[in-house]
């Protein structure tokens, strides 16, 4: 049974919109820029079998835990690209999301090896879901509205909170790791999609204090403070970079607010300075396929491409490549 004549339809709908979409041209290059050198893809996936590599949450020795989005699936690939299953989430019959049937999307890992899945399938198992340590039957324990689309995932392990950024609906959730009801933390324009494109926010990371979203439609890279007290209430929205086309996933390359931000349909890995300003470090000649996730971990950047919209030889991969940073 094909698996993506939805996205399909989408891909060609949000092309011929990527001139509107378009930001300004990125600023000068800085001095101090990292760079990224010698990628190299590890591991190629079963595009038929759904295994659209989407998001990414890394192990301790380094190994990469992936979701596989139209398989439902968890897997963990090492570095050398053997790649073993973990979990399969639940078939949903008659599921209905915005790209067709259900799709497993963001990922995040405790540091006792629990992992933490966004499950999209318009319908009542929509939500987040918990993995054990060590991979088993996933245990939804987030119970979202059936037209919500959780997307990308966070943990504040220090507070206990799961965030997931809800792409349809266009606001962010948050949800105590315990499980239960979650709770809008966050909403606004600056979230939500267009009435041209129909994905809002997407990526989410926590770093320093703040919520950091990525908005598809508007091609924004977002802060959102995280208030103090046990409240941690939302703070004002932030607009930290524009022009980020069809912008995906973003990870940061280190302590401070420079990042690494994925753009699935320009088949681009964007990189993003403090001040806003961004250039291309990766291509789809170094092998991306519609990148959707970015990872960092100490010298070593992973990219995930999903090729949802690669209709001519669709190569879902995994992707390495070396980050040299600076000091500053």
């Amino acid at each position: 049974m094909p698996r993506h004549p939805r996205l399909v339809a989408v891909a060609t709908a949000t092309a011929a919109l990527a001139l509107i979409a378009a930001g300004p041209a990125a600023g000068p290059a800085a001095g101090g820029d990292p760079t990224v050198s010698d990628p190299h893809v590890v591991a190629h996936f079963d595009f038929a079998a759904g295994q659209n590599a989407e998001n990414i949450a890394l192990e301790p020795d380094g190994s990469a835990d992936i979701t596989f989005a139209f398989a439902h699936q968890v897997a963990r690939v090492t570095k050398k690209g053997d790649t073993t299953i973990l979990a399969t989430l639940p078939e949903v019959p008659d599921a209905q999301t915005p790209v067709g049937g259900a799709v497993a999307l963001g990922i995040a890992r405790a540091h006792d090896g629990t992992l933490y899945v966004t499950y999209a399938t318009g319908r009542k198992e929509t939500g987040i879901w918990r993995i054990a340590p060590g991979g088993g039957e996933p245990e939804q324990i987030g119970f979202l509205p059936v037209d919500a689309f959780p997307n990308g995932l966070a943990l504040d392990e220090e507070c206990g909170t799961l965030y997931t950024a809800d792409t349809r609906l266009g606001r962010v959730w948050s949800l105590p790791v315990t499980g239960g009801t979650p709770t809008v933390w966050a909403t606004g324009a600056a979230l939500e999609p267009t009435a041209q494109i129909p994905f809002g926010a997407n990526g989410l990371k926590v770093h320093h204090g703040a919520v950091w979203v990525s908005n598809t439609a508007r091609s924004t890279l977002l802060r959102i403070p995280i208030g103090p007290g046990p409240e941690r209430a939302a703070g004002p929205i932030e607009t930290r970079a524009t022009g980020l086309t069809f912008i995906d996933d973003f990870a940061f390359t280190g302590h401070g607010d420079t990042v690494l931000a994925a753009l699935i349909m320009d088949n681009k890995l964007e990189l993003v300075r403090p001040d806003g300003t961004h250039k291309t470090v990766l291509t789809r000649a170094d092998g991306l396929d519609n990148p959707t996730s970015v990872a960092v971990r100490a010298k070593t950047v992973y990219v995930n491409s999903a090729a949802f919209f690669n209709t001519q030889n669709p190569d879902p991969n995994l992707l390495l490549a070396r980050i040299s940073k600076n000091k500053h």
